[in-house]
């Protein structure tokens, strides 16, 4: 996988002032070969822009998926969307970024702001081409990324930012742009950037927005591999090969659980030493083990990690979504791991059941840790991360 990149995407939408639905949609679409953002933004504000942004960007999305053609997907759009009453037209921008795993970035923008692209601290001109297609001008680029590009499609609330407000003009594409450059370095994620760019639109706009505003961040990221262990095996024979295996794998370790930590010390000849830096009554301390990264506890520790992330894939870039994952706790600190510092988990799991861990309507052989690691798993691979088991 080293010759391939990975995508860490995120979006923010700040709703025109007065207005209860937001006139801008994204649609993000990814597996394992490619990755498909789409921002559409609907004629208007309010129910029928929103109607009109959520069509135009679930059928580009959905076609674009399944190999259609551009040409395709917008005579589709042309001759899908419903025509406004008052108007007479059916109007919906949109900029559709699709992304290979051979590093291809396949771009196309119709009456949207363009795509803002940095690299190494330098906004990035795209050679675009206009053509037409079922009666619209589209224009296409097509071109290389590399590991820690990020791409940015905007909505026109970001560029109109501040107008009849802070500024006469609004913020203006070159501002918008010469911003998000001096404020994007390599180790933000894409959400934390969103965010940081809704917020200087907000501030512009006096916190209350004159149009839809929409900022969807698209970084290429390389290769971040996690490796999670907790739960001591079944047989305690392959302790060893267990503690072998789990630090044989490049990247970042994880320990979940008093037993697990106590394995670990043993067979790496290490001491395991508790931590004071932080009193939470709800999440048990963190401890620290030499060659590890993080020591947890493992039930309470894990369970309410779980949630933050659930919480977090909710609304990646919500203030108090990353306050959670910044806090000062054994769970915030295994969810920001495995949300901004991986693409490869790979989770290392013990049979043996720990009978004060035993709920009764559950089969005898499941525990509580069983069911949440479980559960981690299918939350991790649905957020796009390349998720492998392996049982002891």
């Amino acid at each position: 996988m080293s010759d391939k990149i990975y995508i860490d995407a995120a979006y923010i939408s700040l709703i025109k002032y007065g207005e209860e639905l937001c006139g801008d949609r994204v649609s993000i679409v990814k597996n394992a070969s490619r990755f498909i953002a789409v921002l559409s933004d609907g004629l208007g504000s309010g129910v029928k822009a929103n109607i009109l942004s959520t069509l135009t960007s679930k059928i580009i999305s959905t076609m674009m998926e399944n190999g259609s053609s551009i040409e395709d997907t917008v005579d589709t759009i042309v001759h899908t969307l419903p025509v406004c009453s008052v108007r007479k037209v059916a109007y919906s921008t949109f900029s559709i970024l699709e992304v290979t795993a051979d590093r291809e970035a396949y771009l196309v923008e119709f009456d949207s702001p363009g795509c803002i692209f940095i690299r190494d601290n330098k906004l990035l001109n795209i050679d675009y081409k206009i053509r037409e297609i079922a009666g619209k001008k589209i224009k296409e680029a097509r071109f290389k990324v590399e590991i820690d590009d990020a791409l940015v499609l905007i909505s026109d609330g970001v560029v109109y930012a501040g107008i009849g407000a802070l500024l006469k003009l609004g913020w203006g594409w070159d501002n918008a742009a010469e911003f998000m450059r001096k404020n994007y370095k390599a180790e933000i994620s894409s959400s934390r950037f969103a965010e940081c760019i809704a917020d200087k639109c907000g501030e512009l706009y006096v916190d209350r927005p004159g149009d839809d505003t929409t900022i969807a961040v698209v970084k290429i990221i390389p290769r971040k591999v996690v490796s999670l262990f907790s739960g001591p095996p079944q047989n305690p024979g392959d302790d060893s090969r267990l503690i072998h295996d789990f630090m044989s794998d490049e990247g970042t370790k994880i320990v979940c659980g008093g037993s697990s930590a106590t394995i670990a010390s043993r067979i790496l000849g290490q001491e395991i030493e508790a931590s004071i830096d932080y009193l939470d009554p709800e999440i048990p301390p963190i401890g620290s083990i030499k060659g590890i990264d993080l020591v947890t506890e493992g039930v309470i520790t894990l369970k309410k990690a779980l949630s933050i992330i659930k919480k977090y894939y909710e609304a990646p870039s919500d203030k108090l979504n990353l306050k959670m994952i910044d806090a000062e706790n054994g769970a915030s600190k295994i969810a920001k791991i495995l949300i901004e510092e991986c693409t490869h988990l790979n989770l290392f799991i013990g049979r043996k059941i720990n009978p004060a861990h035993q709920k009764k309507e559950v089969a005898n052989e499941l525990s509580i840790k069983m069911l949440i690691l479980d559960e981690l798993y299918k939350l991790m691979e649905s957020s796009g991360k390349v998720v492998t088991r392996k049982y002891y």
